[in-house]
């Protein structure tokens, strides 16, 4: 996907930092929470909780932040929250799929549905662009880890299905079910990644210009900003000129 690894770069740059870094937290210490109660306290009978933490750290969430948020689901916390995807089309026909995990599912879904038209898109029904994603792990490392070669040579013995990469660093793709077990052998071999999360793979994509691309990006905000919603992908692709223009607008 064109833009791919700039996008994580062009969030970085135009968020409200630190607003935006405390949300971050909060919604991974509400995965970690989910993860736990759903299955064993202990990161390492539970894959689902392991890759929680995982990328908790990755990006820098304090551990007594992640070991609050493991308690927290003894404690009875997280008995009510449901996961839930929505899923829709943006500006430009850009399909969006929406995962969030709330207390309240009439609350979440009337702000998400208020969002999108708002934003020149529109809610469809579950599945209605889901089709257009695979179900992937993606397992993130820098370029400093090693040239293409290496990295892929490392992939193939992982396990993995596919490697992209460019002057940013490299992006691994396995199969959903395989993440555990392949981010564990890449961790053997590549040290610690950057990333590893299950993701919404685009098969098709929607190309756009710089103003569909801010009026996409505008509607993406609002919904990352809501405390309910855990993450919004879409199937967006726009040229590097176009990405460059959009980082600098």
């Amino acid at each position: 996907m064109a833009g791919h690894s700039k996008w994580a770069n062009i969030q970085h740059r135009k968020g409200r930092q630190d607003a935006a870094r405390s949300k971050l937290f909060s919604k991974l210490a509400k995965e970690i929470t989910v993860a736990a109660k759903m299955g064993d306290p202990d990161p390492d009978k539970n894959p689902r909780l392991r890759l929680a933490v995982k990328e908790a750290k990755s990006q820098s969430v304090p551990k007594d932040v992640i070991e609050r948020a493991i308690k927290k689901s003894q404690g009875g916390e997280g008995d009510d929250y449901e996961e839930i995807r929505y899923e829709g089309y943006g500006p430009g026909g850009v399909a969006v799929i929406v995962e969030a995990m709330t207390d309240n599912r009439n609350r979440t879904a009337s702000v998400v549905r208020s969002t999108f038209g708002k934003h020149g898109g529109n809610l469809g029904e579950t599945g209605s662009v889901g089709f257009m994603f695979d179900r992937k792990g993606e397992v993130v490392y820098p370029a400093s880890v090693g040239d293409a070669d290496t990295v892929m040579m490392a992939a193939i013995e992982a396990g993995a299905e596919d490697v992209e990469s460019d002057e940013d660093g490299h992006v691994i793709y396995c199969a959903d079910t395989d993440l555990n077990e392949v981010s564990t052998a890449l961790e053997a071999t590549l040290g610690e990644s950057e990333s590893t999360k299950l993701v919404w793979k685009a098969t098709t994509t929607a190309e756009l210009d710089l103003e569909g691309v801010q009026k996409l990006m505008r509607l993406v905000e609002v919904l990352e900003d809501d405390d309910d919603v855990q993450r919004v992908t879409t199937n967006m692709e726009a040229s590097d000129e176009v990405m460059e223009q959009f980082a600098n607008s």
